[in-house]
């Protein structure tokens, strides 16, 4: 297999070429222009595209999970339509959006509540499949210690002011950059029993935080530009939460998803099968 790494290969045309099952990885296409291109079967992750025009465009048995802001397809904008979809098949995740002290308040028990649901649906199986990926996402437990992340990040670096709030067991997304002093181990296999240990600490500090929410701290902006993630000046306090709120909403969400199929699995037997 030929490799490109750390080469710029910027205004290159490809033309009658075949990249069938190539891996694109940490590369730009900004400002590329694809044309007659058969995309059958190919996988996106974590991937941004803004002020794109796509015309001519068959789009058949896709599924697309993902941020949809001004996405007009065929002259009709889909990402409110969508959005309503949601809301109507899950009234409460309207509530993920406050506007008040007091909604976010409301929005936390809400997410405790679901939350201790998914975690004793997790309990109920076999540890060893909270370690399994469902199709190449991050297990029951790496979605806890990411969870622990980004608390760790929104709250306790950014609205609490700790430089370095990190423990060992945190988890960045995967398309991280990496930062020094910031943990990041991907393949650590600890026990739900010490994840939660983390997470109960941090869901408390989230908790004691939002309990003494002001309408004045609300409306109110913080900067950190000290080493490390997030460096942010004048950011929107209220942003800060609204990212916390999202992340314990979506990812709930992919562990509800995944914890169905390892439920089948455990169901038949195979508690040892792995999509890694």
């Amino acid at each position: 297999m030929t490799e490109f790494r750390d080469q710029n290969l910027s205004e290159t045309r490809f033309e009658e070429v075949n990249l069938d099952k190539s891996v694109f990885s940490r590369v730009s296409l900004k400002d590329a222009r694809l044309r007659n291109i058969n995309l059958s079967g190919a996988e996106f992750r974590a991937v941004l595209i803004e002020h794109s025009v796509w015309s001519g465009v068959e789009l058949k048995d896709v599924r697309i999970s993902g941020e949809l802001i001004n996405v007009v397809v065929n002259g009709v904008d889909i990402g409110p339509l969508v959005d309503a979809e949601l809301n109507r098949r899950m009234p409460e995740r309207a509530k993920m959006r406050p506007e008040s002290s007091e909604g976010f308040r409301e929005a936390w028990e809400i997410l405790l509540r679901l939350w201790a649901g998914t975690l004793e649906r997790a309990k109920a199986l076999p540890e060893e499949l909270l370690h399994q990926s469902v199709d190449g996402e991050w297990s029951f437990i790496q979605t806890l210690r990411h969870l622990n992340f980004a608390s760790a990040a929104w709250i306790n670096r950014m609205a609490l002011g700790e430089i370095s709030p990190w423990h060992p067991l945190d988890l960045p997304w995967d398309e991280a950059p990496g930062w020094e002093g910031i943990p990041w181990n991907r393949e650590a296999r600890p026990s739900l029993e010490q994840v939660m240990a983390v997470r109960t600490e941090r869901q408390g500090r989230v908790g004691a935080f939002i309990k003494s929410l002001t309408e004045e701290q609300l409306g109110s902006a913080v900067t950190r530009t000290e080493p490390g993630w997030p460096r942010l000046e004048g950011f929107p306090l209220k942003e800060c939460l609204n990212t916390v709120l999202n992340e314990e909403w979506e990812h709930r969400l992919y562990a509800e998803r995944d914890l169905a199929v390892l439920e089948t699995l455990q169901k038949r037997g195979n508690s040892s099968w792995t999509s890694f």
